[in-house]
């Protein structure tokens, strides 16, 4: 009987520790350079819990990796247009070279219409129109930090991707699309699969890499995986709890055991794609600052 194969685990944890220590040099070196710091804004409405969370990780985060943290915060009835107002202010400040708005935003205010607001050069979440039109062309525009982050973690591993088969579960504009759009510019033979697509399994079998990415809590098996295929899972969901437990736990799109049988290299969660998307957040807001600064980006980055 032939043994069965358990997977590497792809840390994403130390990886994207590595790229904020990159980081965090580079920006020293910029703020020398251009005379003041690379500067990020983010903007909080409402009271949201997790987003809360997220906003001060971010705003440690920046300060730790030697850049200037603007946090702005709105109350939840605050209006779309005193949203509008602040962007526009943050687009013309010059010491501002990357705005992120947390989302979700309040019901009444219009989340497309407040990314359409905020300059494509500021844009370090890589949501805009214009930035998602970059990419797909195959100019340089920023792009979403999830999927960039994946795809720092797929090369890493894989070298060259050239003809190599991925899958992507998921079509979001956020991870699916842009990271679709990623691989394809790297060589990659890719399908985008989604809820409807006919026998999914079969699909995802053909794949050397998959990337899930549907918020669906263990929804890919094993037996869905070509052996040693790259998995890279970006869904977080947490569980229900088990008895006596307060809290479910967190798993990813993908059945973490039984992949890792079959699985040539796998991302874990938590650990896994979840601490890259700061990292690469960082990274991008630098890359802005030296773009705003009219100094070349360091190749580094």
């Amino acid at each position: 009987m032939t043994p069965r194969m358990t997977a590497q685990r792809i840390d994403g944890k130390a990886f994207a520790a590595q790229l904020r220590e990159r980081v965090g040099t580079i920006a020293a070196e910029f703020e020398q350079e251009a005379g003041r710091k690379a500067g990020l804004a983010v903007v909080l409405v409402g009271e949201d819990p997790a987003s809360q969370v997220y906003v001060r990780s971010k705003g440690k985060a920046t300060v730790a990796a030697n850049m200037e943290s603007f946090e702005h915060r709105l109350p939840e009835d605050a209006s779309e247009a005193d949203l509008l107002s602040l962007v526009e202010r943050l687009n013309g400040d010059e010491a501002v070279d990357g705005i992120l708005v947390q989302l979700p935003l309040p019901g009444h205010i219009d989340e497309q219409k407040v990314i359409a607001a905020i300059s494509p050069d500021k844009d370090v979440d890589g949501f805009h129109v214009i930035n998602a039109g970059r990419l797909s062309v195959g100019q340089s525009g920023f792009v979403p930090c999830t999927p960039l982050g994946c795809m720092m973690l797929l090369t890493d591993r894989l070298g060259d991707l050239s003809g190599l088969e991925a899958v992507v579960i998921g079509r979001s504009n956020i991870v699916g699309k842009p990271m679709a759009q990623l691989l394809l510019d790297a060589n990659a033979t890719v399908t985008i699969a989604h809820s409807r697509t006919r026998d999914l399994p079969a699909v995802v079998r053909r794949a050397d890499i998959v990337v899930a990415a549907v918020g669906r809590a263990e929804m890919v098996k094993a037996d869905w995986l070509k052996d040693g295929a790259t998995v890279i899972d970006v869904g977080i969901n947490r569980l229900p709890p088990e008895p006596g437990a307060q809290k479910g736990r967190l798993v990813g799109d993908v059945d973490f055991g039984g992949a890792s049988e079959v699985a040539g290299a796998i991302t874990p969660v938590p650990g896994g794609v979840g601490p890259m998307t700061i990292a690469v957040l960082l990274r991008n807001t630098l890359v802005a600052a030296h773009r705003n600064a009219g100094l070349d980006v360091p190749e580094s980055l």
